[in-house]
């Protein structure tokens, strides 16, 4: 048992304390300390017993200076001891653990003393890369652990000086003392730390570097990197985050871009050497899509054709293109998508192919998938020829100028298509189609401001063209389902409960309705699509922009030419995971993109009242959308009258914040 005045050593906080023994215990120890602290003190804690205590009779401030002055004496002397030469001569040793007492004695050539174990100890604890301390003994590290112990040391020297160094220049970029030109490859690497932080948090690879660069820096807001990243010029003052922190690609590899360049210089000259397409250039295919359109993948012709009448759909053929397995077809995989933003796009394909020879330019040869569709004047379907085709387009119209043609009613081409249009519309609502009209919000950024407005998606122009895009689809789902080749389907459930008939634009009823939509699927057997009224249905029609289209472009192919499918049934349950996958990381993206714009809208519109049309009125809650920007949003029940589904209140903007995702509105 210790005897009360013995002077022992423990570590608190990684440092020795000096401490005196007061009481005695079988396990534990009541001590003062060099700094006057009383502790109950375990005896497994206790590193170092001297052997010659003080006397019991010392005074309280002497037994501190006592303490002091030892301690300050052994950690002076811990300056005279080389632990690589201690460890030099014993790691050849027999044994591999040896007392304090021998090596204090090998270092100093002398007697062991108190202070001179006490200083050997120090170092041990100090160093840690020669020996480690247990249970009374110095153990020998083996060369391969010394080894190893350095390597780590340069990583922790290494990792502190990136720590200091990144904090450092983070303090120079906030206050405004660095500009972006100044960057070098250092402060690049620990800007792209804290960008990684900022969008990963805890996954982020090195999460614990960055959280301790931005806490000596004095960042420690939530948002706080992100303003730094834009004042270092690395984002945007709009960076687009979910995009970002979706990983999704937005450059092309090297190879893609040069196979794109490859095609695009070749032209489409050798079109004709392909004995499987047939020449339609004499047909003057139209193209109707937004004024702002730049990648064009399909086009219409109407021929009367004795009593009937034969409607083309020509489509682009990027599959002649882009070929399974190639750099192209792997970056479309990775994609699955082109996105669209208000501030712009990212592309499914490069802009060599989906801006240039794969869209349908007016005025060019063009390589197309063309859906010969004999109809009668009922708009009954009496015939589907599918042909790899040869197509140059006469026109290109805007939704607005086909709009203006229907009403003038002077086009024979445009007005059939109309009649068309409403025959094929009508049929679907006959077999339960739910047409479901909603306004696209339009989102314009110029600058710091942002502007919203409505636009109808139910004029007759644009139903023409999707009337058509949906009979198309349609045929090319029964063409591969009859023939029973692999394919990709997308399929619906009737709605969990019915609240519109027919044509309605209602906003209440069609926003309530959408609610109770059952969820797509998209499958590799055909099924029914219950929400376009059809028997089987995929999609083949914008092949430029959606990976599933380039697929069953490629199937149709198949089958056309007289050749093995493309995609065996087991590629195609692996394109639907894939499609799946990918596709709700796309629109998770875009609908925080196009919320984001929508919060930066309403930022600027603080203190305002705005419309809000009431879709549900709960005890608690009340559901309500903002009518100018279609965003849905809820209130606490007011007390008093309560609002009725249906009718229309005024909301206040009380706090917009895009960068927190936030927003608060009042009565």
């Amino acid at each position: 048992m210790t005897s009360p005045g013995t002077i022992v050593e423990y570590l608190d906080g990684g440092k020795f304390v000096c401490a005196r023994v007061t009481e005695s215990h079988a396990k534990r120890l009541r001590i003062i300390n060099q700094n006057g602290r009383e502790v109950n003190l375990p005896l497994s804690r206790v590193v170092h017993f001297s052997t010659r205590p003080l006397l019991s009779s010392v005074s309280r401030e002497d037994t501190l200076r006592t303490l002091k002055e030892t301690s300050q004496k052994r950690e002076s002397l811990v300056g005279q001891i080389n632990l690589e030469e201690i460890w030099e001569l014993t790691s050849e040793a027999n044994d591999s653990s040896f007392t304090p007492t021998f090596l204090s004695e090998l270092n100093f050539g002398e007697e062991a003393s108190d202070d001179l174990v006490s200083a050997l100890l120090r170092s041990v604890f100090l160093d840690r890369l020669y020996f480690k301390y247990k249970e009374g003994k110095v153990h020998v590290n083996s060369p391969a652990q010394v080894e190893q112990l350095k390597i780590q040391q340069e990583k922790e020297q290494k990792r502190e000086e990136l720590i200091q160094f990144g904090a450092e220049n983070l303090r120079r970029i906030q206050s405004g003392a660095y500009d972006d030109t100044e960057l070098d490859n250092d402060c690049r690497s620990c800007l792209e730390i804290i960008s990684d932080f900022y969008l990963f948090g805890n996954d982020a690879k090195h999460s614990d570097i960055a959280r301790q660069i931005l806490k000596i820096a004095g960042l420690g807001r939530p948002h706080d990197p992100f303003q730094l990243l834009v004042k270092a010029g690395i984002w945007g003052e709009n960076e687009n985050i979910p995009l970002l922190r979706q990983e999704l690609p937005v450059d092309f590899s090297l190879e893609a871009r040069q196979l794109a360049e490859n095609i695009l210089q070749q032209g489409t000259g050798n079109l004709r050497d392909d004995s499987g397409r047939i020449d339609l250039t004499h047909l003057k295919p139209m193209t109707i899509d937004g004024a702002s359109t730049l990648d064009y993948d399909d086009a219409l012709t109407i021929e009367a054709k004795g009593d009937d009448l034969l409607l083309g759909v020509h489509i682009s053929d990027v599959a002649f293109y882009v070929k399974p397995g190639d750099p192209l077809f792997l970056e479309a995989t990775h994609r699955c998508t082109s996105l669209y933003f208000p501030e712009g796009q990212v592309p499914m394909l490069p802009r060599h192919l989906s801006q240039g020879i794969c869209s349908l330019i007016q005025g060019e040869e063009r390589a197309a998938m063309s859906f010969l569709i004999l109809l009668s004047k009922e708009a009954e379907v009496k015939q589907v020829r599918i042909k790899p085709s040869i197509i140059k387009v006469a026109r290109r119209l805007t939704y607005d100028e086909v709009d203006q043609l229907i009403t003038k009613k002077d086009d024979w081409e445009i007005s059939t298509l109309n009649d068309l249009r409403i025959k094929f519309r009508n049929r679907r609502l006959e077999a339960g189609a739910l047409l479901l009209p909603f306004p696209d919000v339009n989102i314009h950024v110029n600058g710091n401001s942002v502007q919203a407005h409505l636009s109808d998606t139910d004029t007759p122009a644009r139903t023409l063209v999707s009337e058509t895009m949906i009979l198309t689809n349609q045929e090319a789902a029964r063409y591969i389902a009859d023939r029973m080749v692999p394919g990709l389907f997308r399929a619906q459930g009737p709605p969990r409960k019915r609240v519109v008939h027919g044509i309605d634009n209602d906003l209440f009823l069609n926003s309530r309705q959408r609610k109770m939509l059952s969820r797509g699927e998209l499958l590799t057997q055909a099924k029914t699509h219950s929400g376009l009224g059809v028997e089987q249905y995929t999609t083949v029609t914008s092949p430029i922009r959606r990976l599933l289209d380039l697929l069953m472009q490629h199937q149709l192919h198949s089958i056309i030419r007289h050749q093995p499918a493309a995609f065996s049934e087991e590629d195609c349950k692996d394109f639907s995971a894939l499609l799946t996958r990918n596709l709700a990381r796309a629109n998770s993206v875009k609908q925080q993109r196009h919320r984001y714009w929508l919060l930066k809208y309403l930022e600027a519109r603080r203190g305002l009242q705005l419309e809000a049309l009431v879709i549900d009125s709960g005890p608690k809650r009340i559901s309500m959308l903002l009518t100018d920007i279609l965003m849905d949003i809820d209130l606490p029940t007011p007390h008093g009258s309560k609002p009725v589904p249906g009718s229309t209140t005024l909301v206040t903007v009380a706090k917009a914040d895009p960068l927190e995702n936030s927003v608060r509105f009042e009565w």
